[in-house]
């Protein structure tokens, strides 16, 4: 009976724990272990072969990024190890969250070696992208570009022209020359983009003078300038007070059939306001509005400073309830040029509709401002009365 029983309990293990072992009692640790998920950090435990997509998966999925290259270790010394562009991507992409920018380099050296498979232009975009925004190593980004054809790809002037807008826009004026030199020799087509970018380097730098000469000599690259083209060089005009320059390229522009845009209206009116030349930015508002080219936030404020600027308060008072009507915030410092120029006029009646719409747009006068307010209701000869009445319907 008790050998029975303690055959029973034996097959009733076995039938809930398929690897209990008789003779000692306890759970096979190796059958348990065969169970087990594979690591997905260790290949060895994979099966026999891996597709290029499952590889390329690894490193899309990988939990800790900083595993990176010891994954590709293992994977290259697998014998089904093919690597393609997509792995490569996936490796770089990878090393990039964990901000491991000397792995990259490292990688790259190995690709170079392995020579298993073509890369396309889209790859080293986005190598490039990796190391000028995430790395900020702006020499390692040149180096990328010019080393390209050793990996036997040729930049497109997407990507060359990337390169030179990180080196404007990151102010590395010293070698834009030398890289924009090196179209030719890395099979680059000059065009309209790079130019502009170009363009918009010399002005940033200074060299409006040069950036000028390269407007003028875009034609015989066999490029036609576009609104970005004026834009760029207009900017450049105007920040070195070359404003009727600048405008007069507006005939320019009419003659080469470019529309302007808002960006370029702005520009224009934010030059000739700091020129002092108040009346001509009013009115290429007003021409702006008849061509049909929509103004923005900006550039009605633009307009409303240059109203301010010339001491006009109530046609500033009406542009600004016109930007509130269409959901547009006005900057407290107009809500302070209008209020200080009403008070100096002693137009307590506009003071008063100002105060409100700045409240409206959730504005707190400031105690110099209230003031000066103050000051200027008590010339008024008002009685402290009138004056506690006006306060309270002002502020509630």
């Amino acid at each position: 009976m008790i050998s029975r029983s303690i055959c029973a309990c034996s097959i009733k293990l076995r039938t809930i724990y398929p690897f209990f072992n008789r003779s000692t009692g306890y759970h096979s640790i190796t059958s348990l272990d065969s169970c087990r998920k594979p690591d997905p950090l260790d290949l060895r435990n994979h099966k026999d072969w891996l597709s290029p997509t499952e590889a390329t998966k690894i490193f899309e999925t990988l939990k800790d990024p900083n595993s990176t290259l010891n994954v590709l270790d293992q994977l290259s010394n697998r014998k089904d190890y093919k690597p393609t562009e997509a792995l490569y991507t996936s490796v770089i992409n990878s090393l990039s969250k964990a901000n491991n920018f000397d792995g990259i380099e490292q990688v790259m050296k190995r690709i170079k070696r392995e020579k298993a498979c073509r890369l396309s232009d889209e790859f080293f975009y986005n190598v490039i992208r990796v190391y000028g925004l995430g790395a900020g190593r702006i020499n390692r980004v040149i180096e990328t570009l010019f080393d390209m054809p050793g990996y036997s790809c040729w930049p497109t002037a997407k990507t060359f022209n990337f390169v030179l807008n990180l080196l404007v826009n990151t102010k590395n004026f010293d070698v834009i020359h030398e890289v924009y030199m090196s179209a030719g020799r890395l099979g680059v087509e000059i065009d309209v983009c790079c130019l502009n970018i170009m363009i918009k380097g010399l002005c940033k730098n200074g060299d409006v003078d040069a950036a000028r000469q390269v407007f003028d000599e875009m034609p015989k690259q066999g490029c036609k300038p576009n609104v970005r083209t004026f834009s760029a060089l207009m900017r450049g005009l105007c920040e070195v007070d070359r404003v009727n320059e600048a405008f007069s390229l507006l005939g320019k522009m009419e003659t080469e059939g470019v529309e302007p845009d808002t960006i370029l209206m702005n520009i224009l009116i934010s030059g000739l306001r700091k020129n002092g030349q108040v009346e001509e930015s009013i009115e290429l508002f007003n021409t702006m509005l008849l061509k049909g080219c929509e103004p923005v936030t900006s550039t009605y404020q633009e307009v409303l400073y240059a109203l301010l600027d010339s001491r006009r308060y109530t046609e500033a008072m009406n542009l600004a309830r016109k930007m509130s009507s269409k959901k547009m915030v006005i900057s407290f410092s107009s809500y302070k040029l209008m209020i200080s120029g009403f008070c100096e006029e002693n137009l307590v009646g506009e003071i008063d509709s100002v105060l409100k719409q700045m409240i409206e747009d959730g504005f707190v006068p400031k105690l110099a401002m209230w003031k000066q307010i103050l000051q200027c209701i008590l010339s008024e000869k008002t009685t402290f009365e009138k004056l506690s009445l006006k306060i309270n319907k002002i502020c509630y």
